[in-house]
């Protein structure tokens, strides 16, 4: 009589069980398509990293950076994956995919390149946080991460926000190429 109880369990146990399996043998989440850099100045010492991650509402940016001159500095993303020191002109021109003119406050502006100035403090250190709206890593019609790539760029003074092409920036400070992943 005892076995009949055991016999009736087993198969809700064994039930059970399958469920869980199926439950963690799910498919996790697709992790967002990410870029990175380490950025460095023309003498190659570190000037901190960039982080580029794909999102709905199109690419968010962080730039962390280090041993930088006190004040505002530009910061843009550049059309070309290649950081030659010591003046980082290897980078090319502003990301442009849209063929729009340089700088927020432009009629005919702003193109995917722009991006707010970044304040470094008495520290060298600054940090800044944006979000280039329609952007795509390496899919859609306007990759970031195209047949020659990209860069992040920091330059040496604040961007005026509307002098075409480069909006009044200054020397090419730190420079770093983004690689997917």
């Amino acid at each position: 009589m005892k076995i009949m109880p055991i016999l009736l369990a087993l198969p809700l146990g064994l039930a059970a069980s399958a469920c869980a399996t199926a439950a963690s043998d799910a498919a996790a989440p697709a992790a967002a398509p990410t870029a990175r850099t380490s950025l460095a100045a023309g003498d190659g010492s570190p000037r901190g990293e960039a982080t580029v991650t794909e999102a709905a509402d199109g690419l968010h940016v962080l730039v962390k950076a280090q041993g930088l001159t006190p004040g505002m500095h530009a910061v843009h993303i550049h059309t070309t994956g290649m950081c030659t020191a010591p003046d980082f002109t290897s980078a090319g021109g502003h990301w442009n995919p849209t063929a729009r003119e340089h700088g927020k406050d432009n009629p005919a502006g702003k193109h995917m390149g722009d991006m707010p100035n970044m304040m470094a403090g008495s520290d060298g250190m600054g940090e800044m946080e944006y979000v280039v709206p329609g952007g795509m890593i390496q899919s859609g019609s306007m990759p970031l991460l195209d047949a020659d790539g990209a860069a992040i760029v920091i330059h040496a003074q604040a961007d005026d926000n509307k002098s075409d092409p480069a909006g009044n920036a200054g020397s090419r400070v730190a420079c770093g190429v983004l690689k997917a992943g």
